[in-house]
């Protein structure tokens, strides 16, 4: 019970985590990059941010290679 309370403590900081970084993305206006898709269609909006994922996957491309170099 104590491991699986220690995982839901550790799940819990990444959310955090990860929810701050997204209000900080948000702040820093990284949410108009070029690339994003929108559509909208009567009361749905669907919003895929294509360049934002294009911008972290080369951050975390530099970032894992950097912490794995042998």
């Amino acid at each position: 019970m104590v491991a699986f309370g220690k995982l839901l403590v550790v799940g819990g900081a990444l959310l955090v985590v990860i929810g701050a970084l997204v209000l900080l993305a948000d702040r820093l206006g990284l949410h108009h990059l070029p690339g994003t898709l929108t559509w909208r269609r009567g009361n749905v909006t669907v919003f895929v941010p294509v360049g934002l994922m294009v911008v972290v996957s080369i951050v975390l491309s530099l970032v894992l290679s950097l912490l794995f170099r042998r």
